[in-house]
């Protein structure tokens, strides 16, 4: 499965480099917006940066991290989404060290994570601001790392920065969702400029302005490539939120879409059903979405339904039909693999869902019982995929459902402190092993579901997102996309459990619990053949997510074995 289209033609080496012909070349020209709402109700305080500006403010923060600091070095970035993160970010990648994307130490339920991540990357200089010092000199107390505060580093401490290598380690991402230690993936220089112009290109970017609106945060792969990877290897502005602006008021998104020309933005699945359930009428009443260029919708199962749903709800606002792009990707290949373009209708499949469960993709009726519903993530971006029977590697079908295996500029260099996990992803020949379950359909690359989530029960396989649909269309109060599905072993087969928040819309008291929990076993019974071992509705929240937002199915169910759901279960 080719590209096809080719990525543009490399013209710097590295993010920095960019920066700077942009400062030299379009020096007055908006770089970065951050778009702060310091409280409930505000329509945003805009702070921008120009090109010029932006370089200087890289040089300066390079030369203080650059500061009794030798080259590789990790940097920590420690900061609260803003343009000192992006500064932050830049300057490490400017003075030859690594740089490692985090967060600030409050972010809520991450603080096992960040402990592991520190531990793991082991930072020689952490970067914050004034507003989180204090926070982070805690959280780093005995750990040998080196504050420094962005936001109090002067201009006049800027200076030429240290020469890059496009094959040395730019940064370091650590992946989410897992129950082991992250992992960091090595992302090169060359990794991140190759996938900035692969997803330009990819996105109509290449050939026609656009300004990348974002809210995901910077500390996601998905976040830190659109929102500054690929502004600044383009030239074009970036307009920036706060990912929990977003969440308490997701029509803040929708604005910024409205009012800068040919907007290109990216979320998960979960964000367009958000908007499309929490922005009301006299919300919608003043936004004008006909301008919008591209809707990027990845790092979760792409459902057809959401796009359908987002679109009717916007349609009066003008919102063009064609813009919504199911795509694919992954940490360890930058991140983005693969991805439907602008202005092409989306691609819907209706698969039969026994004929899946053995490894094939047969067409069937959507109407049909037994139809599994799923989008089209369009061809590769500049890169091959391919699928392969993920024991023996042997290449498949079209057709036929495998492992998806990727090559191509952008895939990573391996993780970090883990050469035995890296032989076993990375591939010597350059094929990068996804772990990620998928076919190839009229040229369409479709996700079915993750290797390592399969639930297999006498001998077929199950997906768990498909469960997890069955339970949630099985009873209004199960609050959606906040549900997970897996299997464990008690020694006698598989057992399949759903763990499932009900809505904060309906008091728990109007909750008819067992009526619920009887609900979901039917439905999944009569729909998938399977008995629930076990059903438990819990409160809003307790549902474990990871860094992107979606729902972690690993640490879901390592909670449950743990017993922690015992004293959280509604009854």
């Amino acid at each position: 499965m080719e590209s096809r289209r080719p990525p543009l033609a490399p013209a710097h080496r590295s993010l920095p480099e960019f920066v700077r012909h942009w400062a030299e070349t379009t020096p007055d020209r908006r770089a970065l917006t951050f778009v702060d709402h310091p409280e409930p109700g505000s329509r945003g305080v805009h702070r921008t940066l120009t090109w010029r500006r932006l370089d200087l403010r890289v040089r300066a923060l390079a030369a203080r991290l650059a500061e009794d600091t030798e080259p590789g070095s990790r940097v920590a970035l420690l900061c609260p989404q803003g343009t000192e993160y992006v500064t932050g970010f830049l300057a490490a990648l400017a003075a030859g060290l690594v740089a490692v994307p985090l967060y600030p130490p409050d972010l809520p339920g991450h603080g096992d994570r960040l402990s592991a991540v520190l531990a793991d990357a082991s930072p020689a200089v952490g970067v914050t601001t004034s507003r989180a010092v204090e926070q982070v000199r805690d959280l780093c107390a005995g750990r040998g790392v080196r504050i420094v505060v962005a936001d109090e580093v002067p201009d006049a401490a800027a200076d030429e920065g240290r020469p890059v290598a496009p094959a040395a380690v730019a940064y370091l991402q650590y992946t989410s969702g897992s129950t082991r230690t992250p992992a960091g993936v090595e992302i090169t220089h060359a990794n991140v400029v190759a996938n900035a112009r692969q997803a330009l290109a990819a996105y109509g970017a290449d050939t026609h302005p656009i300004t990348c609106v974002g809210w995901l945060p910077l500390y996601h792969d998905m976040g830190l490539v659109l929102s500054v990877a690929a502004p600044v290897v383009s030239g074009m502005p970036s307009v920036l939120m706060d990912p929990v602006a977003f969440l308490h008021e997701p029509v803040r998104w929708l604005r910024l879409l409205g009012t800068h020309p040919r907007a290109l933005s990216a979320a998960p699945n979960f964000a367009y059903d958000y908007c499309a359930s929490a922005v009301t009428d006299a919300q919608k009443a003043d936004l004008r979405l006909g301008d919008v260029a591209a809707l990027i919708n990845g790092s979760e199962p792409v459902r057809p339904g959401t796009a359908d749903r987002f679109h009717a709800a916007f349609a009066d606002q003008g919102l063009p039909p064609r813009t919504h792009c199911p795509s694919y990707g992954l940490a360890e290949a930058t991140v983005f693999v693969s991805a439907a373009r602008p202005g092409e209708p989306l691609r819907r499949f209706s698969l039969d869902r026994d004929a899946l469960a053995g490894g094939k993709a047969l067409p069937t009726r959507p109407d049909d019982p037994r139809a599994v519903l799923l989008a089209g993530c369009g061809t590769p971006a500049g890169q091959r995929v391919r699928i392969a029977d993920p024991v023996t590697g042997a290449v498949l079908s079209e057709g036929e459902v495998g492992e998806i295996r990727v090559q191509g500029p952008n895939v990573g260099r391996g993780y970090w402190n883990q050469v035995r996990h890296t032989r076993h992803v990375f591939d010597p020949d350059g094929w990068l092993r996804t772990g990620d379950l998928g076919t190839v359909l009229d040229g369409q690359l479709i996700v079915t579901g993750r290797l390592k989530d399969l639930i297999v029960v006498d001998g077929r396989n199950h997906y768990p997102q498909d469960v997890e649909q069955t339970a949630q269309d099985a009873h209004p109060a199960i609050r959606p996309d906040r549900l997970a599905a897996f299997g464990t072993s008690d020694g006698s087969g598989e057992r399949v459990v759903v763990v499932a928040e009900h809505v904060r819309t309906t008091p728990l008291a109007e909750i008819d619990v067992p009526a619920l929990v009887r609900a979901v076993r039917a439905a999944v019974s009569a729909r998938h053949g399977l008995r629930l071992a076990d059903v438990v509705v819990v409160a809003p929240g307790t549902v474990p997510r990871t860094s992107s937002g979606k729902v972690s199915r690993a640490r879901t169910r390592e909670r449950y074995l743990a017993g922690a759901y015992a004293t959280e279960r509604v009854r």
